[in-house]
C-alpha cells in the first residue's frame, strides 16, 4: 500500500477521515477515504500501489473489462452502454465536424467505442492497461490499442479528441496523466472526461454505500468544483458539463445491493429517479458529468 502525503489537487498535507468504505466487488477490505482540510478534495488513502492494484480488477464482477451478458442487470449495463455509444458518436462528431477528425481513447477498455468511431471514420488509437480488454479490442475489432507504456510517446498536438470515460479516478499519476493529455490535444481540440459526482443526491443518500466509491479501483472522487482546480493547474477549462443520467440509475441499483445484499430494483430506481430529478437544469448534480474540456 502507498499512503499519500499531500492533497492529489492542491497538495496540502492536512487531511481527515471522511468515510470508511467497504469494497463489495472484488477484496471486501475496508478503504479510508480522506478529505482535504484547505480545498475538500476526496482521495482513497492508503491504497495500493500500481503493481498491487492489478488484483483488485481480477473479477468478473468488474462490469467494464467484461462483455458477460448473463442475468437481467447485465443485459441492461450492455443495452444501456450501446445508447451511451451512439450518444458519445454525436457529441464528437458535432465537435469536430470538418475533415480532420482524429481521437484518442485513454482506458479504451474493450474496444466498443472506439470501434464505432472508426466506423464512423475517426482514425483511433486506444490506450488500455488490461491485457484482456486490450486483447478483446484488437482482435475482435482490428484497433490500434497500446498498452500504457506508449501513452507517454504519442506524437503530441495530433488529437482533435481525447476521451476518458470513467477512467480518470483510476489513474495512479494523475498530474502526470494531465500533463499528457495536454500535451497531446490539439490547440483547438477537445477533452472529455467523464468521472462520478460525489456531490451528488445519490452519493449523499447511500453514503458509504454508495458504488461510485468502488474503493480501491477509485482513487479519487471527484465533484465539479475538484475538477475546476485540476484542470486550470493544466492549463485546461471546462467548457460545459453534459449529464450521464443513465448512470444514476445504475450507480443506485448497485449501491442498493451493496446496503442490504440484494438487488432491490424499486427502491434503486426511484433514487436515480430522484436524483436525476434534483439536478433540473443544474448538469452540476449530475450522479455522473462529462467534463468537456479545451485548452486556455
Amino acid at each position: 500500500m502507498e499512503k499519500l502525503s499531500q492533497c492529489p489537487v492542491c497538495k496540502e498535507g492536512k487531511f481527515e477521515a471522511f468515510l470508511q468504505v467497504k469494497d463489495n466487488v472484488v477484496s471486501h477490505e475496508t478503504f479510508t477515504i480522506n478529505a482535504c482540510e484547505k480545498c475538500g478534495f476526496k482521495f482513497t488513502n492508503p491504497r495500493p500501489d500500481e503493481q498491487e492494484i492489478g488484483r483488485y480488477y481480477e473479477s468478473e464482477e468488474y462490469i467494464y473489462h467484461s462483455n458477460k451478458k448473463k442475468g437481467i442487470f447485465l443485459s441492461a449495463f450492455h443495452f444501456v452502454r450501446d445508447i451511451a455509444i451512439r450518444n458519445k458518436l454525436k457529441w464528437i462528431n458535432t465537435l469536430t465536424p470538418g475533415n480532420s477528425k482524429s481521437m484518442l481513447d485513454y482506458g479504451c477498455g474493450t474496444g466498443e467505442f472506439l470501434s464505432a468511431c472508426k466506423r464512423n471514420g475517426w482514425q483511433t488509437k486506444g490506450v488500455e492497461t488490461s491485457p484482456s480488454a486490450r486483447k478483446h479490442a484488437i482482435e475482435k475489432f482490428g484497433l490500434d490499442v497500446e498498452d500504457l507504456p506508449a501513452f507517454s510517446s504519442l506524437p503530441k498536438n495530433s488529437y482533435d479528441i481525447i476521451t476518458l470515460w470513467h477512467v480518470l479516478e483510476h489513474v495512479h499519476r494523475l498530474d502526470e496523466a494531465l500533463v499528457t493529455l495536454a500535451s497531446l490535444l490539439k490547440t483547438n481540440g477537445h477533452l472529455l472526461i467523464a468521472v462520478p459526482n460525489c456531490s451528488s443526491l445519490d452519493a449523499a443518500h447511500y453514503g458509504a454505500n454508495w458504488a461510485a466509491y468502488d474503493p480501491p479501483r477509485h482513487l479519487y472522487h471527484f465533484t465539479p468544483k475538484d475538477m475546476d482546480a485540476l484542470l486550470d493547474k493544466h492549463g485546461m477549462k471546462v467548457v460545459k458539463h453534459i449529464p450521464l443520467p443513465f448512470d444514476a440509475f445504475y450507480v443506485s441499483l448497485l449501491s442498493e445491493r451493496f446496503k442490504s445484499g440484494k438487488m432491490n430494483y424499486l427502491s434503486g430506481l426511484l433514487t436515480g429517479l430522484r436524483s436525476n430529478w434534483s439536478k433540473g437544469k443544474d448538469s452540476k448534480k449530475c450522479s455522473s458529468i462529462t467534463y468537456l474540456i479545451s485548452k486556455k
